[in-house]
C-alpha cells in the first residue's frame, strides 16, 4: 500500500505520545507550583498575623530596663490579659511602646523609701533583677494607692526610668498593654527567658 503525500506529514504515534507527555509534565508542574506557592502565601500570611495578634516581636530601645533588657535586644511579647507582679510588659504610650516591670495592680497601695526599696502593701519587694535601686523620677505622693483597672509599672534601671512613679506616666490601663515580654530572642548571646521573679 502507498503513503499517499497526505500522509507522510503526519507525526508518528511514538512523537504524538512523547508530546503528550510533555503536555501532561508541564501540566503537573504549574499544578505543583501554584500549590507550593499558595502554600508558602498562606503559611507567610499566618505567620505575620500570629506575631502581630498573638507574639508581637518588639525591639529595645532606650535604657529603662538595663540590666534586664538592654538597647537593640529583640523579644518575643506574648497578649495576655492577666498579669502578676514581676512580669516585664509592653505598653503604648504616646505613640509609642515603652517596657517596664509590673510591681503592682488595682487596689494595692505602692510605698518607696528614700533607698528605693519598693513595698507594696507594706511588704518589702525582693528584686533579684535589679542591679541597683533608686528613688529615682518620683513626684506621687507616697505611699499611693493603684487606681481600678490600673497596673502600677517601673522600670529596672530605676534611676533614669521615668515610670508610674512620676505623672508623666502614671498607671497603665490593661487596654494600653500589647504583651508581657517573655522571651530574648537577640542578641543570640542572651537567647533566652526574660526573668520575672519577684517576691
Amino acid at each position: 500500500m502507498r503513503m499517499t503525500d497526505e500522509h507522510k506529514d503526519l507525526p508518528d504515534t511514538e512523537l504524538i505520545e512523547k508530546e503528550l507527555d510533555r503536555e501532561i509534565y508541564r501540566d503537573r508542574f504549574l499544578i505543583s507550583l501554584r500549590t507550593t506557592v499558595f502554600t508558602l502565601i498562606t503559611v507567610a500570611a499566618a505567620s505575620v498575623l500570629v506575631a502581630v495578634l498573638l507574639l508581637p516581636i518588639l525591639r529595645i530601645y532606650g535604657s529603662s530596663m538595663s540590666g534586664t533588657l538592654d538597647g537593640d535586644d529583640v523579644v518575643v511579647s506574648v497578649k495576655s490579659s492577666a498579669f502578676e507582679q514581676g512580669d516585664v510588659v509592653a505598653f503604648y504610650y504616646n505613640n509609642n511602646i515603652l517596657v517596664k516591670r509590673v510591681i503592682a495592680q488595682a487596689g494595692e497601695c505602692v510605698d518607696i523609701d528614700t533607698d528605693g526599696n519598693v513595698y507594696v502593701d507594706r511588704q518589702k519587694l525582693e528584686e533579684p533583677y535589679l542591679s541597683n535601686k533608686a528613688f529615682g523620677e518620683t513626684n506621687i505622693e507616697l505611699p499611693y494607692q493603684v487606681p481600678e483597672g490600673r497596673i502600677f509599672v517601673m522600670g529596672d534601671n530605676r534611676s533614669v526610668s521615668i515610670d508610674s512613679r512620676n505623672t508623666s506616666i502614671g498607671c497603665i490601663s490593661t487596654e494600653q498593654i500589647v504583651g508581657r515580654i517573655v522571651f530574648r530572642v537577640w542578641p543570640l548571646n542572651k537567647f533566652g527567658a526574660i526573668d520575672s521573679s519577684a517576691g
